[in-house]
């Protein structure tokens, strides 16, 4: 199997704000009686269509017809949604202002050669949506594909628990769920009504991340999956250089006439390990890596624990991508905690969601620049 050596690029946090969250996201989900269907694995209307694309494509999410409840979407929300769909990541969707919904719209202002006021304002939001209406929300019907995981509800803390695992998958549906589209369990939960139940063939409202085709080609990483389960299309622009802009906490990628094409909010460096100031070259893109953890290379963490072989996963310490740079050790990559992008700290690398880092692995390949600036 393909291997990965780093040296530092476990959060500061490591595990206790990602289990926070899971266990903030299963009191919200009993309070707000949105359970998961244990009881079928069935759709409850299957339709031809619906059926016919299980069986071409069983990681579809097909959309599904608008019941009774009515939906009042926010501004914002739409704008976070477009803005991820056209390449200018807001982070994680959630319907709410905040530095990455901000450098997102002033990084698709300064693309459209707009005036960069960070407002959504109307010529701003004419370009966004080029002559067509997208909207914040879709209901989609979950695919048993999808649903059946496989989960690891008791995922460990510890290296040596997790170096025994097959993979480090996600917890459960809700969390998976949350990826695929781009936000986070609470938001769903927002979207929802209060009886919702989630699992194979139940309809849930989403964040409108549209569905990817599987690639025509097979990997041995499982690549192709990957990129369906986090709504990331395969076919991306192509970077020529990338930008690690540390006072503004973003990455932004280039083409080769310098035309600004994409921008991801990022997480990069602490006190302790710095962001590696100067300019650097991507030696090579890890789909789905194996990583090896080396204690002696983490200052905190006691050099008696002994190293191990990580396995794969969104749950892995650098999540889906590791994109590896000449500066040795250090790399772009994803994360096990979306929801702290941009709100915490890392031991030097650059870390993103994973939906941006695997994004951004079809748009880079070895020789492209990475300059990591003040």
């Amino acid at each position: 199997m393909q291997q990965l050596s780093v040296d530092s690029c476990e959060p500061l946090e490591e595990y206790h704000l990602k289990n926070r969250l899971y266990l903030t996201g299963l009191m919200l989900l009993s309070a707000c009686n949105f359970s998961v269907d244990t009881e079928t694995n069935e759709p409850d209307h299957p339709s031809a269509d619906a059926t016919r694309l299980a069986d071409t494509d069983p990681l579809h999410f097909a959309d599904a017809k608008a019941g009774s409840t009515s939906f009042t979407e926010t501004p914002v929300l739409r704008a976070q949604v477009i803005l991820d769909r056209l390449g200018f990541s807001p982070g994680v969707i959630d319907g709410e202002k905040g530095q990455s919904y901000d450098a997102a719209l002033r990084a698709f202002q300064k693309a459209k050669g707009l005036d960069e006021s960070g407002a959504l304002d109307q010529p701003t939001l004419a370009a966004m949506q080029a002559g067509r209406e997208v909207a914040a929300t879709r209901l989609v019907t979950i695919p048993a594909a999808f649903a059946k995981g496989p989960f690891f509800p008791d995922l460990p803390d510890g290296a040596a628990k997790q170096a025994e695992l097959p993979e480090l998958g996600y917890k459960n549906l809700m969390e998976a769920l949350a990826e695929r589209f781009h936000t986070t369990p609470e938001t769903l939960i927002a979207l929802n009504s209060r009886d919702t139940k989630i699992g194979a063939g139940k309809v849930i409202r989403v964040p409108n991340i549209a569905d990817v085709s599987p690639l025509a080609d097979q990997d041995d990483r499982g690549w192709s999956e990957t990129l369906q389960k986090l709504g990331v299309a395969s076919q991306q622009p192509t970077a020529s250089k990338l930008v690690v802009d540390k006072s503004e906490g973003v990455l932004r990628a280039y083409d080769d006439k310098g035309d600004l094409i994409g921008q991801f909010p990022a997480t990069m460096g602490s006190g302790h390990d710095p962001l590696p100031i100067g300019t650097w070259k991507i030696q090579g893109v890890s789909r789905n890596p194996d990583f090896h953890y080396n204690p002696k290379l983490f200052w905190d963490v006691s050099d008696d624990k002994e190293a191990q072989l990580l396995p794969p996963g969104p749950n892995g310490p650098v999540g889906v991508v590791w994109i590896d740079l000449s500066k040795p050790h250090y790399g772009i990559h994803g994360t096990n905690a979306p929801h702290t992008i941009g709100r915490a700290e890392s031991h030097g690398c650059v870390r993103l969601t994973n939906w941006d880092a695997a994004r951004l692995a079809q748009m880079v390949k070895p020789g492209v620049e990475a300059v990591f600036q003040e």
